[in-house]
């Protein structure tokens, strides 16, 4: 049975679907990630001192927002109550993280411009990078709640 539409009910599309140059590269990294298990571990540590910082960010700027947290990816959300769904994450305060996002940005930190998008961590951040991206998230709260 095909699964794949049009011929089947599993939609699949991208810019890069069923490209062989993609789906070499993706396999390859599969394969690497099979083999190195040691790239989780340190994608953890990434996230926990980056959502640390964070908290400790908020914590100094009087702020109790949200992040949750899985893995590579995290989100900072501009509201005080939990996240788990859409209806939850349409409380944030969405002027506000378009100034956080500015603020940020400013501090050389390039973040997803959606409140309603995860930050997805790379083995690439060293621990000096991790430290500079804590301290514009807490340079940036305090810019921002001080402006508003």
């Amino acid at each position: 049975m095909n699964m794949v539409s049009p011929a089947g009910p599993v939609y699949q599309a991208g810019t890069l679907s069923g490209n062989p140059i993609a789906m070499s590269a993706g396999l390859a990294m599969l394969h690497y990630l099979n083999e190195h298990s040691e790239v989780y571990t340190r994608l953890e540590e990434i996230g926990e001192k980056l959502t640390a910082g964070f908290r400790a960010g908020l914590m100094k700027a009087g702020l109790n927002y949200t992040i949750n947290h899985l893995g590579s990816m995290f989100t900072l959300f501009m509201t005080e109550q939990p996240v788990s769904n859409f209806i939850d994450a349409k409380t944030c305060d969405l002027p506000l993280f378009g100034r956080y996002f500015h603020a940020m940005l400013k501090r050389g930190v390039y973040l997803a411009p959606s409140q309603f998008e995860s930050l997805f961590m790379s083995v690439a951040l060293t621990d000096e990078l991790v430290e500079q991206v804590i301290q514009a998230n807490e340079e940036s709260l305090l810019e921002v709640m001080n402006n508003v």
